[in-house]
């Protein structure tokens, strides 16, 4: 590789212009076989060419990850996944940390890592943060949690023949493969029956965004329980699984007349229970004294606060270690020798956050 290569290469694409597998080819004094072949880990390439086809793309910067990619093969080795949630609100939710670290005990034995996007919740900002992950070739395939309604992240990886797992339940019959444990509603269904032995009559309910299909799924089998008990359908409230979210729900909740208060309270997830009955407390109700209240995920922290957190649990690290092992069955179904691990319904943990209704 000379000099006169690198100039000729450099005018004839123009000083703006981006390199092409081309201007590697010429650069190197190879054909552009011979690049697919070095990028792609194919064989019939001696190791001075592959040598020369490396460094002239670092040379023209032809791709950020052109030298790794070749080196490693076809595969970039990496599996995505785009957070459409700000910053502060995952920082403050165990919930996607558990998630995570299943994914992660999957991918690292198979030298595999987790590219996260933290995107926030602007318009598009997810749709172009996939789009980049296909187009720059950085991940191997991707990683979907909290399925929407109309979900149109399904049509838009098919269209960039990116491979996807749904951690959760799909829209309607979506044509993608997703993890999750059977008897879904087993948890809310053993919840409310829970609560009602203890004599609770008046149950709300603080469920997530509107858009989530667990949260109509989850909001559908509280209010059959409710009805199949022959009780009246509960309070219900939207929120945004936030502690701060659930601390408005709470104030809205018990801003009721005594009588028309919830005795008890089901969350979406055990960061809101908690915040609520912090709040509760700060508005001088007692739980479980005056106010029963459950979360749901079971998280560590609900061992460590006072009383202790009755939770819906379901075992966040294996679901994630579930979804790992469905990506490498997808990206290579001959390859791949480990089964998804089989994960139980969710079920009642009951501690110290529910007790009798206050009231008949």
């Amino acid at each position: 590789m000379t000099e006169r290569n690198t100039k000729r290469s450099e005018r004839q694409r123009g000083p703006a212009a981006k390199p092409t597998i081309a201007d590697v080819a010429a650069l190197a004094g190879v054909s552009v076989s011979a690049v697919s072949k070095v990028v792609n880990g194919r064989s019939g390439i001696s190791a001075p060419t592959r040598q020369r086809v490396l460094e002239a793309a670092g040379k023209l910067r032809w791709s950020p990850s052109v030298t790794a990619v070749a080196l490693r093969g076809a595969r970039t080795r990496a599996i995505g996944m785009v957070a459409g949630r700000s910053s502060d609100l995952l920082a403050t939710d165990p919930h996607f940390s558990v998630l995570i670290s299943g994914i992660e005990r999957e991918l690292a034995p198979a030298d595999y890592g987790l590219l996260l996007h933290i995107v926030g919740e602007e318009p598009g900002a997810e749709e172009r943060a996939y789009r980049r992950l296909a187009e720059e070739r950085r991940v191997d395939g991707v990683i979907l949690t909290e399925s929407r309604i109309g979900d149109p992240r399904f049509e838009l990886l098919r269209q960039l023949r990116l491979p996807a797992v749904l951690v959760g339940v799909p829209w309607q019959a979506d044509p993608v493969v997703s993890v999750q444990a059977g008897g879904q509603e087993a948890g809310v269904r053993a919840a409310v029956r829970h609560l009602v032995e203890l004599g609770h009559r008046a149950i709300a309910y603080v469920s997530g965004p509107e858009d989530r299909v667990h949260t109509v799924f989850r909001r559908r089998v509280f209010e059959a329980t409710l009805a199949e008990l022959g009780l009246r359908p509960g309070r219900l409230v939207s929120s945004d699984f936030s502690a701060q979210g659930a601390v408005a729900a709470t104030e809205e909740l018990l801003a009721a007349p005594a009588e028309q208060r919830p005795t008890a309270v089901l969350f979406a997830n055990d960061t809101m229970a908690v915040a609520a009955m912090n709040a509760a407390r700060r508005l001088g109700v007692e739980v479980p004294r005056d106010l029963s209240v459950i979360g749901y995920d079971d998280l560590p922290l609900g061992e460590w606060v006072h009383p202790r957190l009755t939770t819906i649990g379901q075992d966040l690290f294996r679901v994630g270690q579930a979804a790992a092992a469905e990506m490498f069955r997808l990206l290579d179904p001959e390859r791949a020798v480990t089964e998804p691990p089989s994960l139980r319904p969710p079920e009642l943990v009951v501690r110290e956050s529910t007790g009798p209704a206050s009231r008949p």
